[in-house]
């Protein structure tokens, strides 16, 4: 039995996101901060399932955080540590482990079947809606468009950097699953209308 249930995660994660990321890295503190509003914000297309995803949205960056780094990899660093250190729920770690198509670095840092082995592949819902809340933020926790948010990760790591090649490797999934949330929602917004 995991030691934080699926009740309240939310909180639970905001807290300690919080303890590893807001001294020693402020920036990608800002950034998920951001990530776990848009999650809030998907409250109309996921009912009691917001709160897993808000959790999600407050853990996705932890692995790079100074104290869980391991493999460099932070979906990886992330998710083991959630999992062997918090016994958290295992939706939860694999939503960690997989987000915003993470398997395309896993390849170029070889460590695929270490993330696939490990962590099975993410609920397709959740992990679309983790997808979306990361790739409309800003790493200053600031909306973006998707191709703004693409373009900034290109230009933060360069074209030739593993992140570069694994964007530009992820770019159909993550764009698939930004037309997929937003088309969900509008379909919200039209039946609230109607």
């Amino acid at each position: 039995m995991p030691i934080v249930d699926t009740v309240g995660q939310a909180e639970w994660a905001h807290d300690l996101a919080k303890d590893l990321l807001e001294t020693d890295l402020p920036r990608r503190w800002a950034h998920t901060q951001g990530v776990a509003a848009r999650a809030v914000s998907l409250a109309p297309i996921l009912g009691e399932a917001t709160d897993t995803l808000t959790a999600a949205a407050y853990l996705h960056d932890i692995g790079y955080a100074p104290r869980l780094v391991v493999t460099g990899f932070h979906p990886l660093d992330g998710a083991r540590y959630l999992r062997d250190v918090h016994r958290a729920d295992d939706t939860l770690c694999r939503l960690i482990a997989h987000h915003s198509c993470a398997v395309n670095e896993a390849l170029e840092r070889s460590l695929f079947d270490a993330l696939t082995v490990e962590f099975d592949e993410e609920p397709p819902e959740l992990a679309r809606a983790l997808t979306y809340c990361d790739m409309t933020t800003g790493p200053d926790g600031i909306h973006l468009d998707v191709t703004e948010r693409l373009a900034e990760i290109h230009a933060r790591y360069g074209p030739d950097h593993l992140v570069s090649r694994s964007i530009t490797a992820s770019t159909p999934c993550i764009l698939a699953a930004i037309r997929e949330v937003e088309t969900a929602l509008a379909d919200v917004r039209q039946a609230g209308t109607g």
